[in-house]
């Protein structure tokens, strides 16, 4: 399986961080480049929403996996179109009796491709989990409009997560937050803003903030986090979350997000319900297919979202 297909490949870290080697033995006039491009291009390293050929045209839809869904465009506040796919359990008639509690995942993709390249795990927690599924492009990913940029993302989450109230169907279910490297960054902002309406989280290789990433990648970069307008600041976010349950999943050979910046978030995290999982030999791509890895989260829902059912 290819990086992108497997679940989070920040492509943008590993350009980086050939940039910079090039760079620092150019010398002086080279370091100021450098700081240009850092800079300016920020966004493209950060958000390769092109990568790989054919992310903003062609889409793989869920029917490929045997799964029903429905393609869903929401109109965002600030006049974008986002493209999801909106998997639910059972037909017609299970979803009109709303004694059937479910879970429903909003799963938070990582920073490259688009949501098709995520189905292998919407499918799991489908078909493995029962899970409703919410799968979605944020702007300028896939079919969806617009630019990406860290304010964006953000909206496109709001965005998401009110359709899915407003559902007659979903909002009766319980909502999970599902992210990946980047995805955790967007599901870290959403559960602190919406705290009492999510019932858990779980994140899988995610970073403390940008800034704070970028010097642990290669310490010449430690000079130019000044830079950085795209923050993502998950630290100080997640010290915020103190109540609904959080999943961390942690590969211990992940070649692009230290391991010690998911310790710290999870020694940053103050819910009373926080679960770490470690996988020995998971990479920052490939964690998801590690032994244990689906158990760990059938535990967590068993344990604290199913309970949550009334």
């Amino acid at each position: 399986m290819d990086a992108v297909s497997s679940g989070s490949p920040d492509w943008s870290i590993r350009f980086l961080v050939r940039t910079i080697k090039i760079l620092s033995t150019l010398g002086v006039t080279a370091v100021g480049t450098l700081a240009l491009v850092l800079y300016f291009a920020q966004s493209s390293l950060i958000y390769p929403s092109s990568f790989p050929a054919g992310s903003r045209t062609e889409v793989q839809t869920p029917d490929r996996y045997d799964i029903p869904f429905e393609d869903v465009t929401l109109d965002t506040p600030d006049d974008e179109k986002i493209k999801l796919f909106v998997m639910k359990q059972g037909g017609a008639a299970a979803q009109e009796d709303l004694s059937v509690r479910g879970n429903t995942v909003i799963m938070c993709c990582a920073n490259a491709g688009n949501m098709g390249h995520r189905l292998p795990i919407a499918s799991a927690f489908y078909k493995i989990l029962q899970y409703n599924v919410i799968l979605f492009s944020y702007r300028g990913y896939g079919l969806s409009t617009g630019t990406p940029s860290e304010r964006g993302l953000k909206i496109d989450a709001e965005t998401v997560l009110a359709h899915v109230q407003s559902d007659p169907v979903l909002k009766h279910t319980n909502i999970v937050l599902y992210g990946q490297s980047l995805g955790g960054a967007v599901a870290i902002y959403l559960a602190e803003k919406h705290e009492h309406e999510v019932a858990g989280m779980i994140l899988e290789n995610t970073f403390r903030s940008i800034p704070l990433l970028v010097p642990s990648v290669l310490p010449l970069a430690r000079y130019f986090t000044f830079l950085c307008h795209q923050i993502w600041p998950s630290e100080a976010t997640l010290a915020k979350i103190t109540s609904i349950p959080v999943l961390f999943l942690s590969g211990d050979k992940d070649e692009i997000v230290p391991q010690t910046h998911m310790r710290s978030l999870y020694e940053s995290c103050k819910s009373p319900h926080k679960i770490w999982r470690q996988f020995a030999n998971g990479t920052h791509n490939d964690t998801y297919a590690k032994d244990g890895y689906w158990t760990a989260i059938i535990d967590f829902t068993t344990d604290f979202i199913d309970k949550k059912k009334q």
